[in-house]
């Protein structure tokens, strides 16, 4: 019984399920981007160019000749630039807002009982000697 409590440790400790979490919500976030990429804005941008080359669909991009389908990388370099530029927002938010809770000025800490005490006893001996 010790390794599965070992594993069942392992698997509840924080950060596995937060990067589980992670792993989950960016698979959804990749699949929204790619529709957004695919479906609104590769065709909005390159329905001119598909049309001059009498195509109906980027996948049919290839160069004339091989197998090399030129349409499909556009759309992914696209897309990842779409990804990598919502994540900056996100994390320079994120930052942002850590950075203004540590700028928020911590009121300084009380003096403890015996620190008091001590200088009490200072102020007595500064006023008998």
């Amino acid at each position: 019984m010790g390794f599965v409590k070992e594993f069942k440790e392992f698997a509840m400790r924080g950060n596995v399920v937060d990067l589980a979490v992670g792993v989950i919500i960016g698979g959804a976030f990749g699949r929204i981007v790619t529709s957004l990429v695919e479906d609104i804005i590769t065709p909005a941008i390159l329905t001119p160019a598909l049309e001059a080359a009498n195509l109906d669909n980027l996948a049919d991009l290839v160069i004339p000749g091989t197998a090399i389908k030129y349409g499909n990388f556009i759309s992914q370099v696209i897309s990842f630039i779409i990804i990598a530029f919502a994540l900056f927002l996100i994390i320079k938010g994120i930052n942002n807002f850590k950075k203004a809770e540590e700028a928020a000025p911590e009121e300084p800490a009380a003096p403890s009982k015996e620190e008091t005490l001590l200088a009490e006893i200072r102020d007595l001996l500064k006023t008998r000697g």
